[in-house]
């Protein structure tokens, strides 16, 4: 088998009580030029969608799990969009996948991950002590996704611990997820955090988490589209930001981002390949912002970006 790389961008929506389910994985190969454009594809219709890398051919396997005969016609025609978008036509392939065991080898390839020198994150389905001298993050395996192998992730959370020096007091998470770098923020520093998101699937799945980790009073969690909502601008100028979403999503908020982050405020952007930060720094940069550190995780890039002003570390 050829080696790949596996990033799971999309929370599950499917509950326990659904994972009995008849369900399909539905799959297209296409350039890296073409990702982003067909995992939004697949993410607007699918419960849970994951990128493999072919390190032979340098092509993308976009996977998604969806139950059988729900949303075709809405997959279709986001397809029919993806390709018009790219110019790259992709076979949709389909496979039936049994529910029990698609949950099974999500609980097997989500084994505990340390991560940096201060985070363990691991899934319900372990059991054994938490790790000394970490903090751990505990995901529902179930609702939340897959591997926690994902280098947005984990460039996300190695870039929290320094930013933590500066103890930055209001904090931001934009399109939440799973709300998992919503509470390291909320674990590690002590603060409150305003964790937002489009999809209401999300909200749940980060309450419930924050709930798991008995950390539910320190994550505000909000149905929100990003910049857009008035509580999200009212609740800044903010001291740190998380942008873990996609590239083209965070150029078209750097200026929102700008207006919005206090002097000396550090946002921390992610979702994106190492080819693609170049042009997510550039918008950044136009609005002011300057790079404070790169993170690499594999074919994925982490950047931490800082307002003028302030206090350094």
């Amino acid at each position: 088998m050829l080696p790949l790389d596996l990033l799971v961008r999309t929370p599950t929506r499917m509950s326990r009580r659904r994972s009995i389910a008849e369900l399909e994985t539905v799959a297209v190969t296409v350039p890296e030029s073409a990702l982003e454009a067909f995992e939004a594809a697949l993410s607007s219709t699918c419960d849970t969608v994951g990128f493999f890398r072919d390190h032979a051919t340098g092509d993308w396997r976009v996977e998604g799990v969806k139950i059988v005969g729900h949303n075709d016609d809405a997959l279709t025609g986001a397809l029919a969009l993806a390709e018009a978008v790219t110019g790259v036509s992709a076979v949709l392939l389909r496979s039936a996948t049994a529910a029990e065991g698609w949950l099974a080898r999500t609980y097997a390839s989500f084994p505990e991950q340390r991560i940096g020198h201060r985070f363990a994150v691991r899934g319900t389905h372990l059991s054994g002590p938490a790790t000394p001298g970490r903090i751990t993050l505990t995901l529902d395996a179930g609702l939340a996704f897959g591997s926690g192998e994902h280098g947005s992730t984990r460039g996300c959370l190695v870039a929290l611990e320094t930013v933590a020096r500066r103890r930055p007091r209001r904090i931001l998470d934009l399109g939440t997820g799973s709300g998992i770098l919503a509470m390291a923020a909320a674990k590690l520093l002590h603060r409150r955090v305003l964790a937002t998101d489009i999809e209401p699937w999300s909200i749940r799945v980060t309450r419930d988490n924050a709930k798991l980790n008995r950390i539910a009073p320190l994550i505000r969690v909000r149905l929100a589209d990003g910049w857009h909502d008035p509580a999200v601008r009212a609740g800044g100028p903010y001291d740190l930001v998380f942008g873990n979403i996609l590239a083209r999503p965070l150029c078209g908020m750097a200026r929102h981002l700008a207006a919005h982050l206090a002097p000396g405020g550090t946002a921390i952007l992610a979702g994106l390949l190492g080819s693609q930060a170049r042009m997510v720094l550039a918008a950044h940069r136009r609005r002011g912002l300057r790079l404070e550190r790169t993170l690499p995780q594999g074919p994925w890039t982490t950047l931490v970006v800082r307002q003028a002003g302030g206090r350094r570390a």
